[in-house]
């Protein structure tokens, strides 16, 4: 069972290979750390598996039970964990007008509850501990939320706003909570994204717009993304910080998307219609 005394122990959700949490462990273990990598799937963390230096646990975040199994787990092994990287997320693509509600349950389920059930199981183990990070993958679409991505946008502008509470809430028991907010980064959430655009029902009122829907599964991989290893050197060492920051953006448009927030509606408006709202030449 023993401690690690002095080497944290960072369990990351959603570490499938080509993901962003798959560099994020691999550069926590670069670092020195204990990496528990989890995925829904072993099957997708294969490479990790094989390397020993990682502890490879399959954790569904949409299941009370996976959670705590998973966390009482690492806890008996290490007796401890340091960091907890709530990753795990999924896309969303679609009018909201036609995106069935089942769809939008899962994605909110996974990106915001999910994070919740991740949260709520570790708390009690760092608040014992007086110590731990708690650090939640936000997203840069939330600062100025245009056409297609309105559920993911909204999911996670809701892990926004609770990891904001979360901060104040926690800082009493030597938590500090840190939002990560990825710009364009590469990684693999297009494919998961086309998949589950491709499984929603045929559009209606918004074939003409179909097109235009499409691509913009694929838009955090079309603006020259930053590759995801340089995401994660970047994000870990701010992790690792002593006091680390509350916020930290990186990634293709975090500027932008940053300057887009802060003007006027109109303007904001007129911009993403430009960008996002073409209607495809079929009629």
């Amino acid at each position: 069972m023993g401690s690690s005394g002095g080497t944290p122990v960072v369990l990351i959700t959603g570490c499938s290979q080509g993901g962003i949490g798959h560099a994020l462990a691999r550069e926590f273990s670069a670092h020195g750390c204990r990496v528990v990598a989890t995925s829904r799937s072993q099957s997708t963390m294969i490479d990790l598996e094989k390397d020993l230096k990682f502890f490879v646990e399959e954790l569904d975040v949409q299941s009370e039970q996976s959670v705590s199994k998973v966390v009482s787990k690492v806890i008996d092994k290490f007796g401890q964990i340091d960091v907890l990287v709530n990753n795990a997320g999924v896309q969303c693509i679609g009018p909201l007008a036609e995106i069935p509600i089942s769809a939008m349950d899962n994605t909110f389920n996974t990106n915001v509850f999910g994070s919740m059930r991740m949260t709520q199981a570790v708390v009690p183990h760092m608040a014992s501990k007086k110590k731990g990070k708690i650090v939640n993958i936000g997203s840069i679409s939330i600062m100025a939320p245009g056409p297609w991505a309105g559920v993911y946008t909204a999911s996670k502008a809701a892990l926004h706003a609770l990891t904001d509470t979360l901060r104040l809430e926690l800082k009493p028991f030597g938590i500090d909570v840190i939002n990560i907010v990825p710009g364009g980064i590469q990684s693999n959430i297009a494919n998961s994204g086309l998949t589950s655009f491709n499984n929603l029902p045929e559009l209606k009122l918004y074939k003409p717009f179909e097109e235009a829907i499409r691509e913009r599964v694929f838009l955090s991989q079309n603006i020259k993304p930053i590759p995801t290893e340089e995401f994660a050197k970047q994000t870990v060492s701010v992790v690792l910080r002593k006091n680390p920051p509350a916020w930290f953006s990186t990634g293709r448009l975090s500027t932008v998307m940053a300057i887009m927030h802060h003007m006027p509606i109109f303007i904001k408006d007129f911009l993403l219609t430009k960008s996002f709202m073409k209607k495809g030449s079929k009629t």
